[in-house]
Formats: C-alpha cells, sequence, structure tokens
C-alpha cells in the first residue's frame, strides 16, 4: 500500500518521547508550557522567523484561538474558502460568528480575490486565507483588501509549512498564521497545531486561551479552553523539526518526478499540472492536478485505488455543499461558488511524501500511460 501521506517517525522520535516518559513529566498547565513545548516553539519562531509561537492541540484549536483573540463573536461574519477542511468553517461556528464562504482560483485552488471584496459587508470581521496542498494564497492582495476594510487576516498554514510567498514563509504574513501537525502534515506531532505572530497582545491572549483563560493558578481573566499540547506530543516535534529540511527537498524531489512524467498528458490537453509562480513556493503536501472530463479523473483514480495507491479526491463535498452547511447560503445555483464546484468534480490528489520511493513514483505513472488516452 502507498499511502496519500505517511509520517516518517524514526528511533530519534522514539527517544524523545522515552526521555519525556521517564521523566513522568507528561504536560504542564503553565503559562507558558511545559519545558519541551517551549523547546518546540523555539524551533518554529526560529524556522518561521517570526517573533511569537503558541503550540496548541491541532490545527482547528489554532484557528479557533485565533479568532477568539481577535473578538471574533456572534454577530460577526468571517471570510474563508468552501474548498478546504471544515475545521476552518468550525473554528467560525465555535465563536459564534458566520462563515461566509466565497470561491476559489481554478490555477491553484486557493481563495478567489475578486470574490472576497464581493462577499465584505459592514459584519464582516476578518479573512481566513487557505494555502491549500501548501499552495500560497495571494497575500499581497488579501492584506490591502483587509487594510482597505479594517479586516484582520488569520492564514490558516496548515498545510504550508515551508511553503513561501515572496520569500517570507506562508503563515507569517497576516496578523496570525495557524498550523497543522497532524499525522499526515508535513511535520507532526500526532495530533497538534501552533499559533504564530508578530503582535505582543495577541500572543499574550493566545497564552491565556489556550490555558483556559488563566495566568497564574485559577485566575481566568478571559475565555479559553484547554488548548495545551501534551509533552510527549512536542517530543515528536523536536525530531520532526531537526529534518524539516530534509524532508521538505525529498517532497519536491517526488513532486519534479511526478511532474515529469504527467507533462505530457497535459500538453494533450488531459489534466492541468501544479505551477509554482516566480513569487510563491510550495513545499507539496500534495501533488494535485486538474483532469479536463470527471469521467477520467473516476478512471485513474480507480485504477489507482486498484493497484493500492493512496489517490485521494479532497474535500468531496466542499464545505458548502455538507448537509450541516447548505442552509447558511443560497445554493439553488451551480453558478454559487462555480470553481470550487468544478474543483470538487475534477482534481485529484497524489501522494509525495518523503517514503515514496522513484519505483512507486514510476508505478502511479505506469497507470497513467495505461488508462489516460
Amino acid at each position: 500500500m502507498i499511502p496519500i501521506n505517511k509520517p516518517w517517525l524514526d528511533d530519534d522520535a522514539k527517544q524523545e518521547v522515552l526521555k519525556v516518559l521517564d521523566e513522568d513529566a507528561l504536560t504542564s498547565p503553565a503559562k507558558n508550557g511545559g519545558k519541551r513545548v517551549q523547546e518546540f516553539e523555539n524551533l518554529l519562531k526560529s524556522y518561521l522567523k517570526v517573533k511569537h509561537v503558541t503550540a496548541v492541540n491541532s490545527g482547528t484549536s489554532a484557528i479557533h484561538a485565533s479568532l477568539l483573540s481577535l473578538g471574533v463573536k456572534p454577530g460577526d461574519e468571517v471570510i474563508l474558502p468552501s474548498f478546504t477542511f471544515v475545521a476552518t468553517a468550525n473554528s467560525v461556528i465555535a465563536t459564534g460568528a458566520k462563515p461566509v464562504f466565497v470561491d476559489i482560483n481554478k490555477n491553484d485552488y486557493t481563495i478567489d480575490v475578486s470574490d472576497i471584496v464581493k462577499k465584505i459587508n459592514n459584519n464582516t470581521k476578518a479573512i481566513i486565507p487557505v494555502h491549500l496542498y501548501g499552495h500560497p494564497s495571494d497575500m499581497d492582495e488579501i492584506n490591502s483588501i483587509a487594510k482597505d476594510n479594517s479586516l484582520q487576516v488569520v492564514e490558516d498554514s496548515c498545510q504550508s509549512l515551508g511553503s513561501l510567498y515572496d520569500q517570507k514563509q506562508t503563515g507569517t504574513i497576516g496578523n496570525l498564521g495557524c498550523f497543522s501537525f497532524y499525522a499526515s502534515k508535513v511535520l507532526t506531532t500526532g495530533e497538534g497545531g501552533a499559533i504564530v505572530t508578530n503582535d505582543d497582545n495577541l500572543y499574550e491572549k493566545l497564552l491565556m486561551i489556550r490555558n483556559h483563560g488563566m495566568v497564574h493558578g485559577y485566575d481566568t481573566q478571559i475565555f479559553g479552553l484547554n488548548l495545551r499540547l501534551p509533552e510527549v506530543s512536542a517530543a515528536i516535534g523536536i525530531s520532526q523539526m531537526r529534518k524539516l529540511d530534509r524532508m521538505l527537498q525529498m517532497r519536491k524531489t517526488n513532486a519534479e518526478l511526478l511532474f515529469d512524467g504527467l507533462k505530457k498528458f497535459e500538453q494533450k490537453g488531459l489534466l492541468t499540472l501544479p505551477y509554482e509562480p516566480e513569487n510563491k513556493k510550495f513545499n507539496w503536501y500534495l501533488f494535485t492536478i486538474g483532469f479536463k472530463e470527471n469521467s477520467q479523473r473516476e478512471l485513474i483514480k480507480n485504477n489507482l485505488i486498484e493497484e493500492e495507491i493512496g489517490a485521494t479526491v479532497y474535500y468531496d463535498p466542499p464545505i458548502h455543499k455538507t448537509p450541516y452547511y447548505s442552509h447558511l447560503n443560497d445554493l439553488s445555483s451551480d453558478t454559487f461558488l462555480s470553481n470550487t464546484v468544478w474543483a470538487w468534480n475534477h482534481v485529484l490528489s497524489l501522494p509525495v511524501h518523503p517514503l515514496i520511493t522513484e519505483t512507486d513514483i514510476n508505478k502511479i505513472l505506469k497507470i497513467f500511460e495505461n488508462n489516460l488516452h
């Protein structure tokens, strides 16, 4: 079986975990977290070149806490794409605010800046661009729109650790950036996440929010929850940080092999491949292609799965088409979020993680050769 993503855990990670178990210090309710949480945060801070990092127990918690720190509340609206994992919208709902869905670009599946402008009103409080598949959103335009309308920007960078926009790490460009370290991500802590910011006041709020609003013991000062990252998870993250650059390079190499092997099908007009613009660098979390015809996608997907290759259609359906969210907007017309609906029916993600071999990639390419004409 070749899974769509697989964590690379080695003896170094195991040793880090065993040290935590030996010390019998599994977690800490201290304001600044446990020893390993702080070490993991410092490694991320150095890598991202950002002032503050707050580790939490999931990417969902990261987005939720970020919105809480900005004062997002019932009656507010938050703009985000529908073509993403439901956690982005759920985090908005958790604050009592309303998610407002906007369309995506067909070329890279990130949020459509022109549609953002159409959806802004007096209730809009924030924009959440999602760097989907590790593709950075158009942050200059988004920040410009946010500034003109006095809005906050929370980057959903859950899939984009290591991706660059104008040489800056994604997650460090808006007011706040949120990362996920779920088992499938480019760096894992098992479950986990982090919030990054250069704003001192937001950072102080986040430290309280992740720990029931407390600073010194039972002195809850603002609303918060238990969003703490356990020490065992942080230990895995410390080990992962030591080889992050190497893992990203391996993903890039695998993506290039897939790109070279599939280019002929793009030239025939059968599919579109992911391209890095000059001002963007992908972390190659996933290698996502768009097929001209849905029938071709289904044929290739089914043949890959039959060969135990974990090709995946993500966001099937997109958030606005799920039963829970479909009541939030008038979805009677297929023109609503048309690019989102197109992507839902035409894209396919292929594995490029570090444990994929060149033999595996050749196996994937052979299935395209045999079935796509």
